[in-house]
């Protein structure tokens, strides 16, 4: 079995100075870590692919979603993709997964610990925002779900989690 290279040795690095809990994946350039957030339990996928010199961090929350509010949901996915600067968010229709992907390319092998932790809090944050939204595309009956406005649903902030620093601390 091949070593870990020093990009993902330095991403754990990372993880073990801000003290979040990660697990190098044996034979892979992985580590999967867990948070709780303000709305729901965030799994962390964090990759390296040194050839690259890029990273990726996907975070990720089981949501099932029935069929008629599938095409809802896709929409309102669709237009909050539409508002970001970095990352995007998924729906995994195989295993039922709200994602949210953020991908960085670094100029040296050893990445920069700053932006692996903005990385990190970004798709935890981001991730975190989208389930109140989603979850209310989840529980709008069938018969409903073509009045729901996307666009103004995603303008609602009573639903979404306080911002760090202005309320309360969150616990990532």
């Amino acid at each position: 079995m091949r070593p870990h290279s020093r990009q993902i040795l330095s991403v754990e690095e990372v993880f073990g100075k801000n003290g979040w809990h990660t697990e190098l994946v044996e034979g892979r350039e992985v580590l999967r870590a867990g948070f709780e957030a303000h709305h729901t339990r965030v799994d962390l996928v964090v990759q390296a692919f040194p050839e690259l010199n890029a990273l990726s961090v996907v975070s990720e929350s089981p949501m099932f979603i029935a069929e008629p509010q599938m095409p809802a949901l896709l929409e309102l996915l669709m237009r909050a993709n539409k508002q970001l600067t970095l990352g995007g968010f998924e729906y995994d229709l195989d295993r039922e997964m709200l994602v949210f992907r953020v991908t960085n390319l670094f100029e040296r092998e050893k990445y920069d610990a700053d932006i692996v932790s903005s990385m990190v809090h970004c798709a935890i944050a981001e991730l975190d925002r989208i389930v109140p939204y989603a979850s209310i595309v989840r529980g709008t009956p069938a018969d409903l779900i073509q009045d729901l406005d996307l666009e103004r649903l995603l303008q609602r902030e009573d639903v979404i989690p306080p911002i760090p620093g202005e309320e309360e601390e969150e616990e990532y």
